[in-house]
C-alpha cells in the first residue's frame, strides 16, 4: 500500500484529496483556441514530459553526443525511458479507465487491443525502414559495417529466421527495444484494469511481487539471436508501468488514499537533489577523471542494471516524479509558453515522433561515422533532429485540427439542411 500511496501523492495538489492529473476542464484552456486536446481538458503536463522524454531518447541515442550531458541521465539515476513508460501507464489508465466505466470492460478491452495492434504494426514498419536505411548505408559507405554495428547482421545471414523472430518481437536490433516492451505492457493492461476496479492497491501489490521475484530469480524473456535477455525486461518494467497506471486510475477509484503529502514532497525533493548532486559528480568524473565521483563504487552497481529496472533507478524516478508533480501544477504558466507548446505537440503524437526519432538517431550515427564526429556535427545532428521531431508534431496537430474543423462544418451543414 505504501507504493500506491506515494505515487498518489505525486498527483495530489495542495488540497488533501484533489488529483491534479484528473481529466477536467482548465480555465486557461482557451489560450489554445481550437485545440481539440484543450477542449477535452487533457492534462498538458503528461504531453509535455512525454514529448521531452522522446527528445531526450533521440539525443541519448546519437553516439557520444555532447548534448546528452543536458538530458535526464546526467542528473538522475533514471533516464527518459522511465519517464516514457510511467506516463504511458498513467495515460492508458486515464483513457481506458474512462472507457471501461462508460462502455464496459469488453469495449475497453477491444480499444486496448486496437492500440496494441497499432503499436505492433508501427514496430514492424519501423523495423523495415530501419533495416533499409542500414543496408543502404552499409552498401555505400566504405570501411563501415553498419549491419553489425546496429545489430541487423543476422537479418542478412539468416533472413528466414530473423523475419519470424521479428514478428514475435524477439529480434530487437539497436534502438528497436522500447516498442516491443510497450506492446507487451499494453497487452496485459486489460488484466491490470480489472484488478484496479477491484481495489486501487491490488495491481501494484501483484506487480511488486512479480518485480521482486524477477530480481531474485533472474526471470527474463530471451531474444534472438544469442538467447540474451531483452534490453528492457518486461517482467521488471511492468512494475513502473503499473505504478503509473494506478496513479492515473486513482480519480476513477472508490478508494481514497488519505496519507498526508506535506512530508512526502519534502522527502522527494531531498532525495532528488541528493541524487542530482551524486549523478552530476559521476558525469563530470566520466569527462574528467581527476574529478571524484561521489559514492561511485558503492552506488553504481545498484544503478547500472537498466534491463531489470534496478531498485535505485526506480526509487530515483519516483522521487523525481513526486518532486515534479509538486513543483509543476496543472495550471503552471510554463505549460503555455511557445516552446512548451511545441514539445507538447510531440507528446500528443508520441508514436509517430518516437519512430521518427529512432530513424533520425540511426541517420545521425551514419553521418558521424562517415562524415565527421566532432562536437559541431553532433550539435548540428541533434538540433536538426529536434526541429524535425517538433515539425512532425506540429504538422500532425494541424492535420488533426483541420479534420476536426471539417467535421464540425459538415455537422453544421447537415443540421441546417435538416431544418
Amino acid at each position: 500500500m505504501h507504493v500506491t500511496t506515494c505515487v498518489a501523492k505525486f498527483i495530489e495538489g495542495s488540497s488533501a484529496h484533489r488529483n491534479i492529473f484528473a481529466v477536467n476542464g482548465h480555465p486557461q484552456g482557451a489560450r489554445y483556441g481550437g485545440d481539440p486536446y484543450q477542449r477535452s481538458g487533457r492534462d498538458l503536463r503528461l504531453d509535455l514530459f512525454r514529448g521531452l522524454s522522446l527528445i531526450f531518447i533521440f539525443v541519448d541515442h546519437v553516439p557520444d553526443n555532447v548534448l546528452s550531458y543536458l538530458t535526464l541521465q546526467s542528473f538522475s539515476f533514471c533516464d527518459a525511458a522511465e519517464v516514457f513508460i510511467f506516463i504511458s501507464g498513467y495515460a492508458a489508465a486515464i483513457v481506458y479507465g474512462k472507457a471501461i466505466q462508460r462502455r464496459g470492460s469488453i469495449i475497453a478491452t477491444a480499444q486496448i487491443y486496437r492500440r496494441v495492434w497499432q503499436l505492433y504494426v508501427a514496430h514492424i514498419f519501423l523495423f523495415v525502414i530501419f533495416a533499409a536505411l542500414v543496408f543502404y548505408a552499409t552498401l555505400n559507405v566504405q570501411h563501415q559495417n553498419y549491419n553489425e554495428d546496429l545489430g541487423i547482421d543476422n537479418f542478412v545471414d539468416e533472413p528466414n529466421i530473423a523475419i519470424v523472430k521479428t514478428l514475435l518481437l524477439q529480434y530487437q536490433p539497436k534502438y528497436l527495444d522500447i516498442l516491443p516492451l510497450y506492446v507487451v505492457l499494453l497487452g496485459i493492461f486489460p488484466l491490470v484494469l480489472l484488478l484496479l476496479r477491484r481495489h486501487l492497491a491490488l495491481p501494484v501489490m501483484v506487480s511488486a511481487v512479480i518485480y521482486l521475484l524477477t530480481l531474485h530469480f533472474g526471470w527474463q524473456p530471451h531474444s534472438y539471436p544469442d538467447d540474451e535477455a531483452w534490453y528492457f525486461n518486461p517482467l521488471a518494467w511492468q512494475f513502473l508501468f503499473v505504478i503509473g497506471a494506478t496513479a492515473g486510475y486513482a480519480p476513477y477509484s472508490r478508494q481514497v488514499l488519505t496519507m498526508p503529502s506535506a512530508w512526502l514532497a519534502k522527502l522527494a525533493i531531498g532525495i532528488t537533489v541528493a541524487v542530482a548532486i551524486i549523478r552530476i559528480s559521476w558525469t563530470i568524473h566520466g569527462a574528467y577523471e581527476a574529478f571524484p565521483g561521489l559514492l561511485l563504487q558503492e552506488l553504481s552497481p545498484l544503478v547500472d542494471d537498466k534491463a531489470n529496472l534496478a531498485p535505485l533507478r526506480l526509487a530515483s524516478f519516483l522521487a523525481l516524479a513526486v518532486t515534479t508533480g509538486h513543483l509543476v501544477r496543472r495550471n503552471n504558466r510554463l505549460l503555455y509558453t511557445p516552446v512548451a507548446r511545441l514539445i507538447i505537440r510531440c507528446g500528443q503524437h508520441s508514436l509517430q515522433v518516437f519512430c521518427l526519432g529512432v530513424l533520425l538517431a540511426v541517420l545521425g550515427e551514419i553521418l558521424l561515422t562517415s562524415v565527421r564526429d566532432d562536437i559541431a556535427m553532433q550539435l548540428a545532428i541533434s538540433l536538426a533532429g529536434i526541429v524535425l521531431m517538433v515539425a512532425i508534431g506540429g504538422l500532425l496537430t494541424w492535420y488533426k485540427e483541420g479534420n476536426a474543423m471539417r467535421s464540425d462544418a459538415v455537422f453544421a451543414a447537415d443540421t441546417n439542411a435538416a431544418r
